[in-house]
């Protein structure tokens, strides 16, 4: 899984071809912190079809902002630069990120 930031998320996630999936996160974020080796296990399960990144909020508020992630954890896809479909809060789940990516690689 890459980790990207305010600098290189314009040409790594938006910029790219093909489905990208980024984990939105932050560093006082519990529910983050227990979400990423679920999210670590799905890169190793999809990788080849999707791409992983990360980017840690807490020093790219207003990027957060721009993509309208408005709450943690956040979980985005983005097709061809443009966000296709999250799941945020409570629906950040190993199987709700699963189906999702499922619905875009099928």
């Amino acid at each position: 899984m890459t980790a990207v930031d305010k600098e290189t998320f314009q040409a790594e996630v938006l910029d790219a071809q093909g489905l990208v999936l980024v984990d939105f996160f932050g560093d006082g974020c519990v529910p983050c912190q227990a979400l990423m080796p679920d999210v670590e296990e799905l890169s190793e399960k999809y990788g080849t079809q999707v791409k992983f990144v990360k980017l840690n909020t807490s020093g790219a508020r207003r990027l957060a902002i721009s993509q309208k992630v408005l709450g943690l954890p956040t979980i985005t896809l983005y097709k061809d630069g443009a966000k296709a479909e999250e799941v945020t809060k409570d629906d950040a789940t190993k199987g709700n990120i699963e189906a999702m990516i499922l619905k875009h690689i099928s």
